[in-house]
């Protein structure tokens, strides 16, 4: 029976001193109270906490907080009312402001980025709100980081999730959208045939130039030959009356170194003669000479018959 005892209260005790005994993990941090009263805060770690005289009051995590509110209605500049809702990211940056600077941080939170928010949208027309988003997002997180400071609260990002304007102002929207559209439709058409058009005209214009170009060449490769031609032509003239006169000159030149006798000029005078009388001339001039040739041959006729016997 005393054996059972002293287990029990072996286990009571080690079951006192395990629940006593803390282990703080990564990211994570406890504020300690002591009779109430804010003692310490423990961070990653073994830690033991006193019997009866101390307590955990808070556990806190150290991790980013990505907190996304509800729509909040919000009104612009231009009596739209439209419904907004943001995220917030921010991080416990000091666990006692955490757990002593607000009753309840995310309420908190959220109404001060609720009334931020409001502030803003008021001072923007609809057009600047849906054209503003990062104007906005920057904005809001200065204001609430500034603002959470005195909570041990970072706010590192602030992003507007949606912007809904009410349905007859997305209507109207969508019909802006198209009729812009369609303008632009049509501008880029008309710019588009209009440059077809330019571009058929150059074309053409192009072509003509070409054209006329070609015939201008043509033209002027004809001249240049027939120019050519004319010069062939009377390169050859006058080569051939070089060669004419070449010829002559030899001949005259043999003429003056060859032995000619009376007796050979008579006879190419005949034979001149004979040429001449074989045209359609009735009358036939006889130079003297030959006359006196011609009476020359009959004498040798008469000669030579009589020496002939008779038969």
């Amino acid at each position: 029976m005393e054996w059972i005892i002293l287990l029990v209260f072996v286990i009571a005790i080690i079951a006192f001193v395990g629940f006593h005994v803390k282990i703080v993990n990564q990211s994570e941090s406890y504020v300690i109270e002591r009779l109430g009263t804010y003692r310490v805060t423990w961070t990653t770690g073994l830690h033991f906490l006193v019997p009866f005289i101390e307590r955990i009051a808070k556990k806190i995590s150290l991790k980013e907080h990505v907190v996304d509110f509800p729509p909040q209605p919000v009104i612009t500049k231009d009596n739209v009312t439209m419904q907004i809702d943001t995220v917030v990211y921010f991080q416990v940056t000091d666990s006692k402001l955490y757990a002593y600077g607000v009753n309840n941080p995310m309420m908190a939170v959220e109404n001060l980025t609720a009334t931020t928010l409001r502030n803003l949208i008021g001072d923007l027309d609809l057009d600047g709100t849906l054209t503003s988003r990062d104007v906005i997002n920057t904005q809001m997180r200065s204001i609430l980081d500034e603002a959470t400071d005195k909570w041990g609260i970072k706010v590192n990002r602030v992003e507007v999730k949606n912007i809904l304007p009410p349905r007859e102002i997305q209507d109207a929207m969508e019909k802006q959208m198209k009729a812009e559209r369609e303008r632009r439709e049509s501008i880029l058409r008309a710019e588009g045939e209009k440059k077809s058009q330019v571009l058929i005209a150059e074309g053409k214009k192009d072509a003509t130039i070409l054209e006329a170009e070609a015939f201008k060449e043509r033209q002027i490769r004809e001249a240049e030959g027939r120019q050519k031609a004319m010069i062939l032509e009377a390169e050859g003239q006058a080569q051939a009356i070089r060669e004419v006169q070449q010829a002559t000159a030899d001949g005259l030149t043999a003429m003056s170194h060859a032995e000619v006798n009376a007796g050979t000029v008579k006879i190419k005078e005949l034979e001149a003669l004979a040429k001449v009388a074989n045209g359609k001339s009735t009358k036939l001039i006889i130079p003297s000479e030959i006359q006196k040739l011609t009476g020359l041959a009959a004498s040798l006729k008469e000669v030579m018959g009589s020496d002939t016997p008779a038969e």
